[in-house]
């Protein structure tokens, strides 16, 4: 896995156990919450197909206005920003037990999704300010290793939490919080780096950034969104209402998601530094039509599991190729704005198909809802086949990219001429 002991500097060796942490302490709640969260809602809340997509809607509005929340706080620096949505996700957590219909868990749900996804487009540039380019893709992979195992631990804790009937619902959640919340210390002196040396002077962010060389960034985010959101919203609860998996089954199979996971993250973040952001996230969206598709026709439990343990497995690839492609042709002080509109664009699919396939529900079966997945992962194939970095920089990339050699190269005459 890729190692602090490669890191360019002192401050970035810091940074990234910084990271380290709150990439465990955000997978050890997230997990907790989806670990329990569909069996909650049914059980104790009485959900059905219907309720489940609209408040999987009501989950991604944060993500959708993302972009405006980023611009609000634009003055705060990354890591401030990230600590404060760490913030916002103990709260919600943490309040998600008090709810007793879908009115009273909305705030919850609404806060700590603000805070999750505020997280997971931050977490992108701060993992890449660790590192150059050309590591870019296996470091975050690194980080989403670190992730799964953050997640394991909390899987294997919610296991055998519920096998043995200990806690119930409700002070699980207020755990999740809790653990949230150490993340939030953890990353709030993250340093300011470039290509993991220390920045003197740290940028002022832009406040909105919408770039049309970026579009096929955007692109990706949109399709992405459309076919995730039918997975999530309905993924683990056709398991659970068609299947009746109980807690601790769902928990065995995350766990299994889990330790794939850790075992092959770094590998897979290497895989985009190797072949390209074009072959890999090609692949990958075969994959998810192979998994979408069969999750939609099989009638066993343990093949539904299997296409389960398949998407989740390449899911993460999605995010951390759109990402690299964003850093090669982006200039710097725009990459955290621009991964936040892309998130943005993301959840302009994921309000409204979550809807339109809970409404869906009530009149086909869930199989349908499958297949319109694999038409968004079909569209984003098309997509993928455009991707070509090298010369799809924008000009201010172009620009950004000369300054730097010129200024390496003064750098390396002043060198010399001392040396003489």
């Amino acid at each position: 896995m890729f190692g602090y002991r490669e890191l360019a500097t002192a401050e970035a060796r810091r940074g990234f156990w910084m990271l380290l942490i709150a990439t465990l302490s955000v997978g050890m709640a997230m997990a907790i919450q989806q670990n329990i969260v569909t069996n909650y809602f049914r059980d104790e809340l009485g959900f059905g197909g219907s309720q489940m997509g609209y408040i999987t809607a009501i989950r991604e509005i944060p993500g959708f206005l993302l972009i405006f929340v980023t611009a609000l706080f634009y003055r705060l620096s990354l890591p401030k920003l990230t600590a404060l949505a760490f913030v916002a996700l103990a709260i919600g957590y943490g309040f998600f037990g008090l709810s007793f219909s879908m009115w009273t868990v909305a705030p919850w749900v609404i806060l700590s999704s603000m805070g999750y996804h505020t997280i997971h487009q931050t977490k992108f540039a701060l993992g890449m300010s660790l590192t150059n380019e050309a590591r870019s893709g296996r470091i975050l992979g690194a980080f989403t290793a670190l992730n799964n195992a953050g997640g394991l631990l909390a899987m294997i804790f919610v296991m055998v939490i519920f096998y043995f009937d200990l806690i119930s619902f409700r002070p699980m959640f207020v755990i999740a919080g809790a653990i949230a919340l150490i993340g939030a210390f953890a990353i709030f002196g993250f340093p300011s780096l470039r290509d993991g040396v220390k920045d003197e002077v740290e940028a002022e962010r832009p406040k909105l950034v919408y770039r049309k060389p970026y579009r096929y960034y955007y692109y990706l985010n949109l399709l992405d969104g459309g076919r995730q959101q039918i997975f999530f919203s309905f993924g683990l609860f056709v398991l659970v209402d068609v299947y009746n998996m109980s807690v601790a089954e769902i928990s065995a199979l995350l766990i299994g998601v889990r330790l794939i996971g850790i075992f092959t993250g770094s590998w897979i973040g290497g895989m985009i530094d190797k072949h390209g952001e074009r072959t890999v996230l090609g692949w990958v969206n075969i994959g998810y039509i192979f998994a979408l598709a069969g999750y939609a026709v099989v009638d066993n439990v343990y093949l539904a599991a299997a296409c389960y343990l398949v998407y989740s497995f390449i899911m993460p690839l999605s995010g951390m190729g759109s990402a690299t492609y964003l850093r090669k042709v982006a200039v710097r002080d725009e990459i955290a704005p621009s991964l936040a509109m892309g998130v943005t664009l993301q959840h302009a699919a994921s309000v409204v198909v979550p809807i339109t396939a809970g409404v869906m529900l009530a009149f086909v079966g869930y199989q349908v809802v499958f297949f319109v997945a694999c038409i968004f992962a079909s569209f984003t194939i098309l997509v993928t086949r455009r991707l070509d970095p090298a010369t799809q920089r924008s000009q201010a990339r172009i620009e950004e990219d000369a300054r730097l050699v010129l200024s390496n190269s003064s750098d390396q005459l002043a060198v010399g001429t001392a040396s003489d």
